[in-house]
């Protein structure tokens, strides 16, 4: 047995995973997304990926079974994990034992008041986020996490591999959404690593991949309304076999000609479409629709 395996108590072991969830009567919810993250490499490298050293702790999301949690408890001062299934605080409890740097917070992420929990648990911050994200969450817990001003360094977390491409995805470029938009505009995104589906108990249908979000102090461009900034983002790309013209007059109620308009005087070409559109554009045609409304 290798020492990560021992250090992690052995759950990276298949068998004894199941020993332990047995004992404690539990069953994988499906609905929860509940794919346990048990690589006893991938978890190791994550928590060196995430930066802990460099602030006040980690906020992890879904602990699952603690292997990840383990790992961040070696190299941050505090570990904060947030978990929605109470079914899963026993299992915490038995394999996190020692940690004392280590809480479980009971709660939803994207219902939990994160201002708060960081001003309490870690003094105000900064602290940074890892976290092998449920795949059904990921993009709402992505963006709030990003759009909250909230005091973050990084945000390093298991993704699906596609959408790892999409939220990487650079403005202008054709995997580019309205996601993408909102991650570039709020941090440094970069893909890590991939990961088999092998690596989680049980194996998804897809394979993953780790990304690292580094969090902007400032926002690469300049809008006057973030909101707004956002809508016109989300209403370029909602309608993505249609220009982005159409789009934003059919999502926005905006007259399409006022969006022509908008997009010429941004300096690109009236029948664009969303995908093409640099940050620094999008950010220009939101600065043009604003000014027309």
């Amino acid at each position: 047995m290798s020492n990560q395996t021992k250090a992690a108590g052995g759950l990276s072991d298949p068998g004894r995973i199941k020993e332990v969830l047995s004992r404690h009567g539990f069953h994988f919810s499906k609905a929860l997304g509940q794919n346990f993250l048990i690589n006893p490499t991938v978890c190791p490298r994550m928590a060196q990926a995430c930066g802990a050293g460099d602030c006040k702790g980690v906020i992890e999301v879904g602990p699952g079974i603690g292997v990840l949690t383990w790992e961040l408890s070696q190299v941050a001062e505090k570990v904060c994990a947030i978990e929605l299934d109470s079914r899963l605080f026993p299992v915490l409890e038995e394999t996190l034992a020692g940690r004392d740097n280590v809480k479980i917070i009971p709660g939803d992420v994207m219902k939990l008041d994160l201002a708060q929990l960081i001003q309490e648990e870690f003094g105000g911050g900064p602290v940074c986020v890892c976290a092998n994200l449920p795949y059904y969450i990921t993009s709402p817990v992505i963006l709030r996490l990003l759009e909250e001003h909230l005091p973050l360094t990084s945000i390093t977390v298991m993704v699906q591999k596609e959408a790892a491409a999409r939220l990487c995805a650079a403005p202008g470029s054709k995997e580019c959404g309205a996601v993408s938009v909102a991650v570039h505009y709020r941090s440094k995104p970069q893909v890590l690593f991939p990961v088999g589906r092998g690596s989680f108990m049980p194996p998804p249908k897809v394979d993953s991949a780790v990304i690292r979000l580094d969090v902007l102090q400032q926002p690469p461009v300049a809008v006057e309304d973030e909101k707004w900034f956002f809508q016109v983002a989300r209403g370029a790309f909602a309608q993505r076999r249609k220009t982005a013209a159409n789009s934003i007059s059919a999502t926005l109620g905006v007259p399409k000609p006022q969006v022509e308009q908008a997009l010429l005087a941004s300096g690109v070409a009236a029948n664009i479409r969303a995908e093409r559109l640099t940050l620094e554009q999008l950010a220009a045609l939101a600065g043009a629709l604003g000014t027309a409304r």
